[in-house]
């Protein structure tokens, strides 16, 4: 009678509630079953308690320490707990247990970008140091956008503190190990404007600038510089009689350098820039997600395209895409 409680996968994917009151009760009456823990452990994974799933893998386990399909619902359980580690340690065993099951190899792939992306260290390789976490900047004309590329960070680790010619940043990565990122600014911020927003794959901070004015760079310090007289024009010597109005040189001079528009790849890097500073999360998502998986061959806004598939390589006719 309890044989004929074991269910398939697709059965437990069409009614996964159903699938937990059958295998519980089934279990009940023999709890000897390694299987019956293991396929309550996948109906717990498409019901999202993960929890749950990591404590019948591990009475799998107890019951059957070989069970290959114990380990991947173990490991795929501790991904979702952000146990970036453990679901190492938990794949790659089951992995050499089960080396033709493809789901290995695609949530090894997947845990080893979230241990790279947010300086965990995998239990194989405890010596291993952590991996540099980069951060880049751009600017519009009101703002400067400082992302910091960790990935699926919580917002109660994150902390960011704002001067006016000073960011302060700190991300705790895990018990030991923190980011910590300390920005001198080239010109002041207004700091009562400035925020931070915490995404599924980047931390990105919002800095206000004070004047609509174009940054060099993001850090350094401008140079000690004697103000013009407002009043008073300065006249610069000369053997001869000319004279010349500086200051209305030097507001000339700013003037052209406003007017000065980008040109050919400059350009269109302002207007991608524009159109990812002024876009939903959506339009934001979709450009991350299709610019990375395409190698930087596509670009697209549209999350409703984008979100359903891997985005594939598409060089131009005229050029070859080669992986660095």
């Amino acid at each position: 009678m309890a044989a004929e409680r074991i269910f398939t996968e697709q059965l437990i994917a069409e009614c996964p509630e159903k699938a937990v009151e059958v295998l519980t009760e089934a279990l009940e009456q023999d709890s000897d079953k390694a299987e019956y823990y293991c396929q309550r452990a996948y109906a717990y994974i498409l019901l999202q308690n993960y929890k749950e799933v990591v404590e019948d893998a591990n009475k799998a386990l107890q019951l059957k320490p070989n069970y290959a399909s114990a380990y991947l619902r173990k490991g795929i359980a501790e991904y979702h707990l952000k146990m970036y580690p453990s679901s190492m340690e938990s794949l790659t065993r089951g992995q050499e247990l089960d080396d033709e099951n493809a789901s290995f190899s695609t949530w090894i792939k997947t845990c080893k970008e979230n241990l790279d992306s947010t300086g965990q260290q995998d239990g194989n390789d405890e010596e291993k140091a952590a991996p540099k976490i980069k951060h880049d900047w751009y600017q519009t004309d009101s703002h400067i956008i400082i992302t910091i590329m960790i990935k699926n960070a919580s917002k109660d680790d994150v902390k960011v503190e704002f001067a006016e010619r000073n960011v302060s940043a700190s991300v705790k990565l895990s018990a030991e190990n923190h980011f910590n990122l300390e920005l001198n600014l080239l010109h002041p911020i207004a700091t009562q404007y400035c925020a931070v927003k915490v995404l599924g794959t980047k931390i990105e901070i919002k800095l206000k600038k004070t004047e609509a004015t174009r940054w060099e760079k993001l850090e350094g310090a401008l140079p000690d510089i004697t103000h013009f007289m407002p009043v008073q024009s300065l006249q610069y010597p000369s053997s001869s009689q000319c004279t010349r109005n500086w200051d209305k040189l030097v507001m000339e001079i700013k003037q052209e350098e406003n007017d000065e528009k980008p040109e050919g790849d400059a350009a269109l890097n302002q207007l991608f820039q524009k159109i990812y500073a002024d876009g939903s999360d959506e339009v934001k998502r979709a450009m991350n997600k299709s610019f990375t998986e395409s190698g930087g061959t596509v670009l697209s806004t549209n999350w409703t395209e984008v979100g359903k598939k891997t985005v594939a390589v598409n060089p131009p006719d005229d050029m070859e895409w080669k992986k660095l």
